[in-house]
């Protein structure tokens, strides 16, 4: 590339991105009062107990924000040794700015956001079930400067999509589970 192409390109870059460099999202705080950062997920809220999904908290959610959404997922699958894919656990969005958590059992009760579809092919919680080893569980939590509006249950994948350009402040929280059998 010719040193005006690259100079071109540059323009070409700004402009697209209206002439600012790209900011990385703030940061949120997500915590449960389930389990500790890190720490084990009790099997009530696994395939070994009733599964409810469980209770979350959050801070730092900017005052721009206009909805929330969360991403739940395992990296570590189907074995921690030789993971193959990132499982879904649960996928939400158009969650209220102004909310700070969502109660235990919320997948089923409600949380005032819009569901989008699992790896079951289902909307709502479906809790650890690792087939083997300990797995790490991250929740994602985003604050979007826009609503999403109906996406028809849309995958992960298709939620970053729509997210894209538009995440505001990012939060995690990981816990891990090993099934006790």
């Amino acid at each position: 590339m010719t040193r005006s192409h690259a100079s071109l390109a540059v323009l070409v870059l700004l402009a697209c991105a209206g002439g600012q460099k790209a900011q990385a999202p703030m940061s949120m705080t997500v915590t449960s009062t389930a389990f500790d950062a890190g720490g084990a997920i009790p099997g009530k809220y696994t395939c070994e107990g009733p599964d409810p999904s469980p209770p979350l908290a959050w801070t730092g959610v900017p005052a721009t924000a206009r909805s929330l959404a969360l991403v739940v997922d395992d990296p570590d699958a189907p074995d921690p040794a030789a993971p193959r894919i990132v499982w879904v656990h649960w996928v939400l969005y158009d969650i209220p700015p102004g909310t700070t958590g969502l109660a235990e059992n919320a997948s089923r009760t409600g949380t005032g956001g819009r569901d989008g579809q699992n790896d079951w092919k289902a909307a709502g919680w479906r809790g650890p079930c690792p087939p083997k080893g300990r797995h790490r569980y991250f929740f994602k939590l985003y604050a979007l400067d826009n609503l999403l509006g109906d996406l028809h249950q849309p995958t992960r994948a298709q939620l970053e999509k729509a997210m894209a350009g538009h995440i505001l402040a990012r939060g995690e929280l990981i816990g891990t589970y090993q099934q006790s059998r």
